[in-house]
């Protein structure tokens, strides 16, 4: 099909979607989840293939991989997403006018979603999962990397849907080209609201181009400040965890900062990472703490403050060395992103502070920056993290989703 005749196609198909009852969207969710698992060898080997293509060198291959485990996962995720409150139909606001006109606010879907995203074969099940379950009809652009899955993955969508009588076209993934890329962004009059997922480039590029509404999701430059009053075990698990579950991912961090009156502390701080082979950007101060503890083949001296700037993506991050919470905040408020930042500290006016001063979506205390994911907060699975103010921040899953409309109702009253 021609990408116009894609676009027309989905935006019919999205308004069937307003007459399905919850009822039967759980139904079909839950059969999907199904559909994975009875299907994982064809998901599994064009996966392979896409992995082969990408070779072991390509920087997120493990961002790109699925494996029995992980689609078990998404399965799992999915059909707790079934198991959601709908977010449709609520009440917002209600009121009676003098005139006796009786509003409503009410919740709706947007109508015809269209993302974008690079090698995460996991988001098309999770936005249609989320999309399907709020009403909206969903157009997938996916990166060539991952192309193959993405393919294999909605026919299995498609395949249930069509057993469901449910018009598959609520469901579409474009082909994996620039000019796909370049249409969806301006597929004015079909598409209500695109979302990119993915590098700063990506985003940055869908910002300047796009003339549909677009919510960012912004790439994450994430920090973890480690206080004077910091708890040493508490902090090795909270800096190993948010660095090395999985590095590839926006939640991950990329610069601790370290007080200065706990640079004794920093070797042991860090020590649990050296196994794990990540390579450290450290400032002088920091540097000089860890030269002689730390593999000096992962450590490096840096001394251009660009770096602070940088989103890792990989196993490296940055070390720097602040005198106090003021500079640790200053610096955030520099090289932040606004997506995750967190702080180890017993000083409860430090938590209180920090939590108030910092500007990001997700601002934690004691805790990784790895639990920012809609799945984590209980949102059931996430179609972005949005780092913007206007409307949805943070993880975005079923409310986030969706918009509203107003019901009034009169009597033949007229307007003077």
């Amino acid at each position: 099909m021609e990408l116009e005749e894609i676009f027309k196609s989905v935006k019919k198909a999205s308004k069937t979607l307003a007459l399905i009852p919850d009822e039967k969207r759980n139904e079909i969710l839950g059969a999907v989840a199904d559909a994975i698992i009875s299907h994982q060898s064809d998901i599994l080997k064009a996966n392979q293939e896409d992995l082969e293509k990408a070779g072991k060198n390509y920087a997120f291959y493990d961002r790109l991989l699925l494996t029995p485990q992980r689609l078990e996962d998404i399965a799992h995720d999915m059909r707790h997403v079934a198991t959601l409150p709908s977010p449709l139909g609520h009440v917002l606001k209600e009121k009676t006018l003098d005139n006796g006109l009786h509003l409503k606010r009410v919740s709706v879907p947007f109508g015809v979603i269209g993302m974008i995203f690079e090698a995460r074969p996991n988001v098309t099940f999770d936005v249609f999962s989320l999309c399907f379950k709020s009403g909206n009809a969903a157009i997938l652009k996916g990166g060539k990397e991952a192309d193959g899955t993405n393919r294999a993955e909605v026919k299995v969508i498609h395949d249930v849907l069509q057993k469901y009588d449910v018009d598959p076209h609520v469901v579409e993934l474009l082909p994996a080209t620039h000019e796909a890329t370049g249409a969806l962004l301006t597929a004015v009059g079909y598409v209500d609201l695109c979302i990119p997922r993915g590098s700063k480039r990506l985003i940055s590029f869908v910002r300047d181009t796009a003339k549909v509404p677009v919510i960012e999701t912004g790439a994450g430059v994430v920090h973890c400040y480690f206080d004077e009053t910091g708890d040493l075990e508490k902090g090795k698990r909270i800096v190993d965890n948010a660095k090395t579950r999985r590095c590839t991912v926006c939640n991950t961090l990329d610069t601790l900062l370290i007080n200065s009156h706990c640079l004794t502390d920093l070797p042991a701080l860090v020590a649990p990472m050296a196994p794990k082979g990540v390579k450290l950007h450290a400032d002088e101060r920091s540097y000089k703490a860890l030269k002689g503890s730390y593999p000096d083949e992962l450590l490096v001296q840096v001394d251009d403050p660009d770096i602070w700037f940088t989103e890792w993506l990989s196993m490296q991050m940055g070390v720097c060395t602040v005198d106090n919470l003021d500079e640790a905040l200053a610096h955030i408020d520099q090289y932040g992103s606004g997506h995750s930042e967190s702080i180890v500290t017993e000083d409860e006016a430090n938590a209180r502070k920090f939590e108030a001063m910092v500007d990001a979506a997700c601002v934690y205390v004691n805790a990784p920056t790895s639990f920012t994911d809609g799945a984590q907060f209980g949102l059931g699975a996430e179609i972005g993290i949005s780092t913007q103010k206007l409307g949805a921040r943070g993880p975005m899953a079923l409310e986030e989703i969706t918009t509203y409309k107003w019901l009034i109702e009169g009597n033949g009253q007229i307007r003077k």
